[in-house]
């Protein structure tokens, strides 16, 4: 099904940015659904641990070398994994980077059936760092910034939604663009400012909304999370301070849905903000593995197969996997060389999974990469594209799996979805154990990280975030 959708014109000018910067400012926490404040907790506590393990990925070397190099010192909003403050936008920007480090974070589910993958954006990413660091520097209530941060994610995703798929297909990183958006929702919207302040802080954030495609596998994919993240930060500043800026960025002719997606759908955005929360419907995926969320589904059942099977690596003669022909356009890396290629590589994630029974953070490193037993397992895997699959719509991650085993026989399965997502959701003990991992991976105190996942299971309930910034960051 292909949505309507219509090009931008001169007498465009009819309100979209109003009214997203009325819902940034009107919202209340009492208007978010049971459902939405649990999912929102369980994508919180991604994050934070994300952050932790992301701090010590060589990426988060070279951002703390940055914030040296710029003398980024003696602010209000903490580094996690670290000792330092700073200013809340580098803070956004770190913290960012972080999350998005070692591509494991959770993922948008898009409505539209024409949009590829039916997958959007990352949406904590870019939203939770400006809020965490905003209500830090502000002294916010736990409450104040869940809804700031559901606040922002809305935002975020209801952009990726509305603006024609073209933006994707053709280079853009949405996580990068739209999510420039939610963190300056995010950091407005605790920040106080009216609606109009809102409006030109959202301009602001469009105007420094960028990121491409063609970056990934490289660090400058988590780069263009942190920067969203920052860049947000900086135009509720400027709005704040009374920068100008147009009040129709979104809709107008040469505005936002138009310069970078050749125009939008309207009944994606106008009146769906909180309509449902995008926590409640779609929902959001929260990854069981440190991989691009493609490879999860077949992940996911290769894991299945192994199991329900008792397959060895040393049994397996070759491996077949199909899905449709977009897939391998993101899936680019067929014989990784390096952790971050094999994050967008089928073929290793497969091959971990048969050699190891298991794929985290400890399996996703150049060392394990470059094994020869690995390299001898990616050689067995022939990634494809399957008739089944095309015909399943692209909107899904149809995946067929075919084992040949030595002994003759093969082992087949499909999946559609992967572990984490609505459709098989991981639970506030799941997340916590993935959040453990984290902690563990960054070598932080393990009782700290006991006490996070507590808080953040009562996180509207803090009178101040500070406490739990503490436990994160020194």
């Amino acid at each position: 099904m292909t949505i309507a959708t219509r090009t931008v014109t001169a007498s465009d000018a009819n309100g979209l940015t109003l009214e997203v910067a009325s819902f940034v400012h009107a919202a209340k926490s009492t208007d978010l659904p049971a459902v939405v404040v649990e999912n929102g907790k369980k994508s919180i506590l991604d994050g934070l641990g994300l952050a932790l393990s992301g701090s010590v990925a060589t990426s988060g070397e070279y951002v703390r070398r940055h914030l040296d190099d710029i003398g980024a010192a003696n602010g209000t909003a903490s580094v996690i994994g670290t000792n330092r403050k700073v200013a809340p936008r580098f803070a956004a920007f770190a913290n960012g980077v972080g999350i998005h480090a070692d591509d494991y974070d959770d993922t948008q589910l898009a409505v539209a059936k024409d949009r590829v993958y039916g997958l959007l954006t990352h949406p904590t990413a870019p939203a939770l760092p400006s809020a965490l660091a905003m209500g830090e520097t502000l002294g916010a209530s736990g409450a104040d910034v869940m809804l700031a941060y559901h606040i922002g994610v809305e935002v975020e995703c209801k952009i990726a939604e509305a603006i024609n798929p073209r933006h994707y297909q053709t280079g853009f990183h949405a996580t990068a663009t739209c999510g420039t958006y939610a963190s300056a929702a995010a950091a407005g919207r605790l920040m106080g400012l009216n609606v109009e302040q809102l409006l030109r802080a959202l301009s602001i954030a469009g105007s420094q909304s960028a990121g491409l495609r063609e970056n990934f596998g490289t660090m400058t994919k988590p780069f263009h999370a942190g920067r969203s993240s920052e860049s947000g930060v900086v135009a509720a500043q400027f709005a704040s301070y009374g920068w100008t800026a147009a009040p129709t960025i979104l809709e107008a002719p040469r505005g936002f849905f138009s310069a970078a997606g050749g125009g939008y759908d309207e009944n994606a955005i106008s009146g769906k903000l909180g309509n449902p929360w995008t926590f409640d419907s779609p929902g959001v995926s929260i990854k069981p593995h440190p991989s691009g969320s493609l490879t999860h589904p077949g992940m996911t059942e290769m894991l299945r197969l192994i199991r329900d099977n008792n397959i060895k690596a040393a049994d397996v003669e070759h491996v077949r996997v199909g899905t449709n022909h977009n897939m391998p356009n993101a899936l680019i890396h067929h014989r990784p060389q390096n952790e971050l290629q094999a994050k967008f590589s089928m073929e290793f994630c497969m091959a971990i999974l048969l050699l190891e029974g298991r794929a985290g953070l400890n399996e996703f490193t150049d060392e394990v990469v470059l094994r020869d037993d690995v390299k001898a397992m990616i050689s067995k895997v022939d990634f494809v594209v399957d008739d089944r699959a095309e015909a399943a719509g692209y909107h899904l991650m149809t995946t067929y799996i075919d084992i040949r085993l030595k002994d003759g026989r093969t082992i087949s399965g499909m999946a559609d979805f992967g572990k984490g997502s609505p459709a098989n959701p991981m639970s506030y003990d799941e997340v916590a154990g993935k959040f453990m991992e984290c902690a563990e991976f960054a070598r932080w105190d393990m009782g700290k990280a006991r006490d996070v996942v507590g808080m953040v299971a009562q996180f509207e309930q803090l009178p101040d975030i500070s406490k739990l910034m503490a436990l994160v960051s020194n």
